[in-house]
This record gives structure tokens, sequence and C-alpha cells, in this order.
């Protein structure tokens, strides 16, 4: 049905291959600067932090892939922190109760899947926008993880396929990165991510053209809820403790990744590639402010900025192309 829908009818007017990824190389190149300036200036940040980066950014990036779907489709989801939150205590919670690996993992996928379906049919069944829905689950579910927890972390007693703690942080970026690879194929070549793709860019046209906007829209929740849901398990996985405040400025963190990275906010635009390469470099700013002796609040500064520049970016763009 969908299959019919091919690239050049999503996008009339195909940029040149240099606009196509001009974002995702200027990313690219700022963040090749400033692993040059801490060479230069900080050489020890690769010695003390350069490996952690990359296993704590590891949730991020599976959240941001959803993220990425979601903005792709015309939509937005800022409860993904508050979800997080919520798997990551649920994992923790089903472990120590001494439930096995499985079960584990199942249960959790399954209330992220949950979670992520009871927006999508507020969003794409009672047609209420998604910024109102999703801070409103966020704001919901952050009470109820608190509520729930009292605050009070939660022991996590397994570990991943008898991995020791070094081996198992490592499993959980190469989860990460297959992760990537299977949605960034998928977006490009299957039916679905194509679909995603045309409701994102003109959902009255994608419904002309045989695809069911509010089925993808409703489906792409229920993805973002189940990789948040992923996330949180590799998170889990990595620590002993897990506190039910997790998971608060992911959302901030995951949007402007996506944005930063090259996808339009208005929808129907963007790569997968650019959504990895925002994440690696907000995933090094913050450490990098500190090696640079700033304060560690710099970097959400510095992430609402990202998302402001972005977005005006894509406005000027837009205006530039319908000039």
């Amino acid at each position: 049905m969908s299959a019919s829908i091919s690239p050049p009818m999503i996008h009339e007017n195909r940029p040149s291959r240099w606009a196509k990824w001009q974002r995702e190389i200027s990313v690219a190149a700022a963040y090749l600067l400033l692993l040059l300036a801490l060479a230069v200036l900080r050489p020890e940040f690769y010695h003390l932090q350069f490996r952690e980066i990359w296993i704590s950014a590891a949730p991020m990036l599976i959240v941001s892939v959803g993220m990425t779907l979601v903005i792709l489709a015309r939509e937005i989801d800022i409860s993904v922190g508050s979800q997080f939150s919520v798997c990551g205590t649920l994992a923790g919670t089903l472990a120590a109760a001494g439930c096995s690996l499985p079960i584990t993992i199942l249960l959790t996928l399954l209330a992220g899947a949950m979670m992520g379906a009871g927006n999508g049919v507020l969003i794409a069944v009672a047609g209420l926008p998604s910024i109102v829905v999703t801070l409103a689950t966020m704001v919901i579910l952050r009470g109820a993880i608190l509520w729930s927890t009292q605050g009070a972390p939660v022991h996590v007693p397994f570990q991943w396929l008898g991995l020791s703690q070094s081996s198992g942080q490592w499993f959980v970026v190469l989860a990460a990165l297959l992760v990537f690879a299977v949605f960034a194929v998928a977006l490009q070549w299957l039916p679905g991510g194509r679909a995603i793709y045309a409701v994102g860019s003109d959902s009255e046209a994608a419904r002309l053209a045989g695809i069911r906007p509010k089925r993808v829209v409703f489906w792409v929740f229920v993805l973002m809820g189940t990789l948040t849901a992923l996330a949180a398990l590799l998170n889990t996985a990595c620590f002993e403790l897990v506190y039910p405040n997790t998971g608060e400025g992911l959302e901030l963190q995951t949007i402007a990744a996506v944005v930063i990275g090259g996808t339009a906010i208005s929808g129907g635009r963007g790569q997968l590639l650019g959504t990895l390469i925002g994440v690696a470099l907000l995933a090094t700013i913050g450490p990098a402010l500190l090696f640079f002796h700033a304060h560690s609040q710099w970097a959400k500064a510095i992430q609402g900025l990202i998302i402001l520049l972005a977005v005006a970016s894509d406005a000027f763009s837009r205006e530039g192309q319908s000039a």
C-alpha cells in the first residue's frame, strides 16, 4: 500500500547532495573541532572521560532514535524522561523481587509500549496536540513514580548475561548502535519508514496516496515508548542503584540531539545519521565544560540555545526554498 510511495513523491523539490547533508556535515565539523580543542588544551580528557561519555550516551541514543521518528511525523514527545524513570524503576523493582531476566525485559518493554500507546491514542485518535498530551503524561508519570518510591533509589541485583560491569557497559553501547543501525535501514528502505516521511511532509497527501496517517502516528508513539523502555533497561543494567529522577531532562537532550542533527521540527525531513552526530556532540559538551572549568549548568543552557538555533535555521531554510 504505502510501498508505492517513493522519495520523489514525498519531496517534490529534491535538494542537492550538499544541501541534503549540509546540517550533518556542519554538526560533524563542530564535533571534530571540539575534540581537537580538547586534544590540544585538555588531553587528559581522553584518558579520564571519553570512554564514560559513550557509555552514558548509549541510552540517550536509543531514545533519540525514537524521538527522530516522532519529529519526522511532525509530532513531539516531552514525556520520555518520565517514561524512562518509570521503566528503569520498574526493571529494578522486578529484578529485586526475583523475576527472571527475560520476564523483567518483557514486562518493562510492555510497560513502555503501553505508555507510548496511551499517548498515541490521545494524539492520533482523539486528535489532541502532542505537546499538550505529552506534557500532561510527563507530569502524571513523574508524580506517580516519586509517590510510589518516596524518592528512594531501587537496588538492582542483576547483571546482563553474567558479564562483568565493564563488559556489560560496552554491551550497552553495542546494543544502542545495533538499534540505531536497524532503524536507520528501516527508515530509508522499508515502506513504514517512507510512510513516516510522507505523513510528516503532508498528512493529507499521504492519506490520498493510501497511507493512514493516524495509524502511522499511533505506532510511532508506541515505538517511542518501547525504545524508551529499552534504553531504561540498558541504563539500569549499568548501575547498582536506580533513582526515580534518572530520566529528568532527557526530553531536552533528545530533542536537542535530533534537531541539531538536521531533523526538521516541522516534520518530513531528516536522517538518523544526523541524530547520531547530535547525540555525540551533546554527550561531549557537558564533560568538556567541566574540563574547561565551566559550570555544569551551562550544558543545559547550551542545549536550549542549540534547539533555538536549529529551529531558526529550519525556518530560514524553508523561507529560502520558497522564495
